[in-house]
């Protein structure tokens, strides 16, 4: 059984990575960041101070935004988005699509601790398209838009796609906000700057520990008075933290080494998955990524995959994966693949052997005779 694994073990032991950057421990993220820190440089206090007034002043510029705020997470950022936006329109009620991390993940937190319902748009398969807004009945507050929308492996719309949704909601006077969690991936695609991007929308929340490989934290941009307003929910929130520094040194050390490797992340990501895709136990959702994420389907039960995995890890001291997700297709299991600089450390065709060699392992596993009794 794979619980009778040490799976954390095998792992450290790996030296290369198919999913996203190195992992690294706590005493080395400390190090680099002494690197990256001015000998002058102070803490910030309560959210003031040059240090945390400068990151967020250089983010905002970026995203072409009047102000913007950091905060210890992106659910914090993204409550109080909405929570402004729909008291603003006195309409209690955010539109999004049915795989919002809001939706998924926070344990309806909108509704419980602000009172805020949220509508479904579109299918949970596909993208949003203006003619599910037009099925929107009831008015909105705000409408809430994913650049990628990572549950459907990081698809974006086009760009006259997404400007017609963007249209379609200021038209009626709609707000519209960002959970840009990994619009920094999206550049490549569209081939615009994150400003012209992020002038589509009001505010923007955008994360600093994915592709970036921060710690943990968040910015929320937008208006000069809806930041000055988004700076007291925060201390209501409980996020208005006495000092938010290590935060800020790993985004800001992020921000500036990896920015530029956005485009070389989402030209391997497009190999990968050509190359994966003439293997016949997988499917590639979407066939074309349009950032450096994917979702790879994978032919074969979950034990199975995962026991093949672990034996490869022990074998080349590579990791593929740990676990897989289950699929409306029975048969298929997923896991989520985005390019960092691990990956980048792979070859293409490294990539697709591991695969085939995966499905080998399987292969022969299923043909073996049982052991005797």
């Amino acid at each position: 059984m794979p619980n009778a694994r040490d799976k954390q073990k095998i792992q450290r032991a790996c030296t290369r990575f198919l999913n996203n950057h190195y992992p690294s421990t706590p005493r080395e993220v400390l190090r680099s960041l002494i690197d990256t820190t001015g000998s002058d440089e102070r803490s910030d206090i309560y959210g003031g101070g040059k240090l945390i007034a400068d990151f967020e002043a250089d983010v905002a510029r970026l995203l072409g935004k009047e102000a913007a705020v950091f905060m210890p997470s992106g659910t914090m950022a993204q409550q109080i988005a909405v929570r402004i936006w729909t008291d603003r329109k006195h309409i209690p009620l955010v539109g999004y699509h049915a795989t919002s991390h809001l939706e998924l993940h926070e344990f309806q937190a909108a509704q419980r601790l602000h009172g805020i319902s949220s509508r479904l748009i579109g299918s949970p398969y596909q993208l949003i398209t203006v003619a599910d807004l037009e099925a929107v009945a009831e008015p909105l507050g705000t409408l809430l838009l994913e650049l990628p929308q990572r549950e459907i492996g990081g698809q974006l719309p086009s760009w006259q796609d997404l400007t017609s949704l963007t249209s379609w909601a200021r038209e009626r006077g709609i707000p519209i906000h960002l959970d840009g969690a990994r619009l920094w991936e999206c550049k490549p695609y569209y081939q615009r700057e994150y400003a012209e991007i992020a002038g589509l929308f009001d505010t923007v929340y955008v994360s600093f520990y994915k592709s970036l490989g921060g710690i943990a934290g968040a910015i929320l941009a937008g208006p000069a008075d809806v930041i000055a307003e988004a700076k007291i929910w925060q201390r209501r929130h409980g996020g208005n933290l006495f000092a938010l520094y290590p935060y800020i040194l790993a985004a800001r050390k992020g921000f500036n080494e990896r920015l530029e490797r956005m485009e070389s992340y989402y030209e391997k990501a497009r190999d990968i998955a050509a190359a994966l895709a003439v293997i016949p136990q997988i499917e590639i959702m979407p066939g074309v990524p349009q950032t450096n994420m994917m979702h790879i389907f994978l032919r074969g039960g979950a034990t199975a995959l995962v026991e093949a995995a672990l034996d490869i890890a022990e074998e080349t001291n590579i990791w593929l994966f740990g676990a897989v997700s289950p699929t409306q297709i029975p048969a298929y299991q997923k896991i989520e693949l985005a390019v960092g600089d691990a990956t980048m450390d792979l070859s293409t065709v490294e990539i697709v052997s591991l695969f085939q060699l995966l499905f080998k392992k399987i292969d022969q596993s299923q043909t073996e005779p049982a052991p005797m009794d």
